[in-house]
C-alpha cells in the first residue's frame, strides 16, 4: 500500500466543481484585487474564528509581520516566542527589528511553557507571540492573564490551529491581534499562498488594511510606508468554498487522531501527542516522538508510508540566527523535540484501511 504524507490532490478534488465555478466567477467579474470576494471571505473567516474582524493578506509570514507593525513593535523591542516553532514566527520578529526572546515548550504538549514566560519579561518586552503548534491551542487564557499583568501585547501565531479551542474559546481570537496562514497544506489551504489577520480591535483592523495596501486608503495617496500584501480575489473565493467544510474536516482529523491514539498506545519508546487541560487540537499534524525516529521513518518509507519531520532544525540552531550565538544545548527541549519528532499521515479522506496499515506497520517495527 502507498500512503503519502499528505494527499492535496485527493483533498481538493472534493471541491473541484465549486472551485471551477468560483474561477469563472472571478474571471467574469473583471476584478482581481480587494474586491467583493475578499470582503465576503473576510467576514466569514472572522465569524469562523470568533473574531470581530479578519483582514486577508499575502501569506502567513506577512500576517505576523503586519500584526507586529500595527502595534508599533520595532527596533530593540523584545518579543517572547517559543524556542520550538517554524522559523516564520522568529522571522516576523526580526523583520520589524525586534529581538527574539525564546522560551522553551512543555515537553508533553510542545506548546510554550507558560510557567517560564514571566522570568523572561524585561523592561524592553513588548509582546508575547504564542504559537498554536501542530494544531493544538496553547494555554492562551494563562498567557492573556500574564499579558494583562505586565501590560504586554499578545500576537497569536495561529497558522496551524484554525478551529482549536482553549477552554471553549477559539484559537486566533485571544490575542490583541493574530496571524494565520492558508498555505496549501494547512487545514484551510488555498491553491497558492495566502494569510489573514484576526482581531477584535476595529482600529487595528483598519490599520492593517492600510499597511497591506502600500500604506494607502485612497489610491495614489499614501499615509504611511506600507507593504504590498493582499489576499487576491481568486484565493479568497477558493478559501470561502473550503471554509464551509472546515469544521467537518477538522472533525474527521480528530477521529483519525483518536484511532491513532488508541492503536499506538502502550509502546514504551513511542510518545504520542498530549493535550493541555482545557485545550483541543484540530490535528493539523499528528506528531509522535521516538529515540529511533530515523529508523522508524525509513522503515515506514520502505513500506510505502510517507512521513515528515516538523522541524528537523530548531530556530536557535539555524544559520539565519547565528548573530545570537545560541549554543547547541541552550534550548534542550526544543532540540530534543527536533531530534525525536515524526509526523504521521493525517488528512481528511483517509480510511480505516490506511490507518490500520500504518498502525500495524509501526507495531511491526517495534516487534
Amino acid at each position: 500500500m502507498n500512503i503519502p504524507f499528505l494527499d492535496l490532490k485527493k483533498i481538493n478534488q472534493n471541491y473541484e466543481h465549486d472551485l471551477a465555478a468560483q474561477l469563472h466567477s472571478v474571471i467574469n467579474s473583471g476584478w482581481f484585487i480587494t474586491g467583493n470576494k475578499l470582503i465576503e471571505f473576510e467576514k466569514n473567516y472572522a465569524d469562523f474564528s470568533g473574531s470581530q474582524f479578519s483582514v486577508g493578506v499575502g501569506n502567513g509570514l506577512d500576517a505576523l509581520i503586519l500584526s507586529l507593525k500595527s502595534l508599533n513593535i520595532g527596533k530593540d523591542d523584545e518579543v517572547i516566542v517559543p524556542s520550538n516553532t517554524y522559523i516564520a514566527s522568529w522571522l516576523a520578529i526580526s523583520y520589524v527589528g525586534a529581538i527574539v526572546v525564546p522560551v522553551e515548550p512543555r515537553i508533553d504538549t510542545y506548546n510554550i511553557d507558560v510557567s517560564l514566560i514571566e522570568e523572561k519579561i524585561t523592561s524592553k518586552t513588548k509582546a508575547i507571540m504564542p504559537v498554536n503548534l501542530y494544531g493544538q491551542a496553547a494555554e492562551l487564557d494563562k498567557i492573556m492573564a500574564l499579558s494583562k499583568k505586565h501590560n504586554l501585547y499578545v500576537i497569536e501565531d495561529n497558522a496551524q490551529a484554525q478551529g482549536a479551542l482553549c477552554h471553549g474559546k477559539l484559537a486566533g481570537s485571544f490575542g490583541h491581534i493574530n496571524g494565520t496562514s492558508f498555505y496549501p497544506g494547512k487545514n484551510l489551504g488555498a491553491l497558492g499562498d495566502g494569510g489573514a489577520i484576526t482581531t477584535n480591535d476595529a482600529d487595528l483592523a483598519e490599520k492593517i488594511k492600510v499597511l497591506r495596501n502600500y500604506g494607502s486608503q485612497k489610491k495614489y495617496y499614501n499615509e504611511i510606508k506600507g507593504y504590498n500584501s493582499r489576499l487576491d480575489e481568486l484565493q479568497a473565493a477558493f478559501l470561502d468554498v473550503k471554509l464551509k467544510k472546515l469544521a467537518s474536516e477538522n472533525e474527521q482529523r480528530v477521529i483519525i487522531a483518536e484511532n491513532y491514539l488508541q492503536q499506538l498506545a502502550n509502546f514504551e519508546d513511542l510518545i504520542l501527542p498530549q493535550l493541555a487541560e482545557g485545550c483541543t487540537s484540530n490535528y493539523h499534524l499528528f506528531v509522535v516522538r521516538t529515540k529511533r525516529r530515523n529508523e522508524l521513518q525509513k522503515f515506514l518509507l520502505d513500506k510505502g508510508i510517507g512521513t515528515v519531520i516538523h522541524y528537523p532544525v530548531p530556530p536557535h540552531m539555524q544559520k539565519a540566527y547565528k548573530e545570537y550565538e545560541f549554543s547547541d544545548d541552550q534550548f534542550p527541549i526544543a532540540s530534543l523535540i527536533a531530534e525525536t519528532c515524526l509526523s504521521l499521515p493525517l488528512y481528511p479522506g483517509m480510511d480505516d484501511e490506511q490507518i490500520n496499515y500504518i498502525c500495524n506497520t509501526i507495531k511491526l517495527f517495534y516487534a
